[in-house]
């Protein structure tokens, strides 16, 4: 009689254990990947400010030789990014590769963007911005919350060139590497040292 109530609350407590351990070690993500392919960041170039009254012509008319197209038909401008600070994703808990750049669009926007990334999934994994030493191996998964460091959101894919804005008021100085750190198991599946 004893055995019959054993062995149901024995399964009880197993299947709560499997759910628990499923739920926090999510193994499917070992089989599953994503991509997201997100253009290069730009921003219009900023407006010009004329130094003096421009003529616009009447209609039907060509513009004069010293006239200025009408700012409804001038094509606007496109600059490019500019490259602040660069690195190379080095693996720690999980096989890494791929480029990391901090660019300021013309606007005076910054984002963190990375080019050919490929890394494993995971769970709960978070892009951050930090003032950690990057060290190679195993001495190097823990160290990215020791000090000071910016979460700039959660990883978008596993995969391809993805951009992370940088808040305004983000002090970049106080920044020297970058990691792709697991929440969920305080760990750094990669990371790379910033250079100028």
């Amino acid at each position: 009689m004893r055995k019959r109530r054993i062995l149901p609350a024995a399964l009880l407590i197993a299947a709560i254990v499997v759910a628990v351990g499923l739920y926090l070690f999510q193994p499917w993500r070992i089989f599953t990947s994503s991509t997201v392919i997100e253009d290069l960041p730009v921003a219009p170039a900023p407006a010009s400010q004329s130094q003096g009254p421009t003529e616009t012509p009447s209609a039907g008319a060509a513009p004069s030789a010293g006239t200025a197209p009408s700012a409804g038909t001038a094509p606007s401008a496109v600059a490019a990014p500019r490259e602040l600070a660069t690195g190379q994703l080095i693996s720690h808990e999980h096989a890494s590769s791929g480029t990391v750049k901090i660019l300021e669009l013309p606007d005076g926007s910054r984002v963190l963007r990375f080019e050919g990334l490929d890394t494993s999934d995971g769970p709960d994994l978070h892009v951050w911005l930090t003032d950690a030493p990057v060290v190679e191996g195993t001495a190097g998964w823990y160290l990215f919350d020791d000090g000071r460091y910016l979460d700039l959101g959660s990883l978008k894919a596993n995969k391809g060139n993805q951009n992370y804005e940088i808040p305004a008021a983000a002090n970049l100085g106080d920044y020297t590497s970058v990691s792709i750190w697991c929440a969920r198991f305080t760990v750094s599946f990669a990371a790379a040292e910033l250079t100028t």
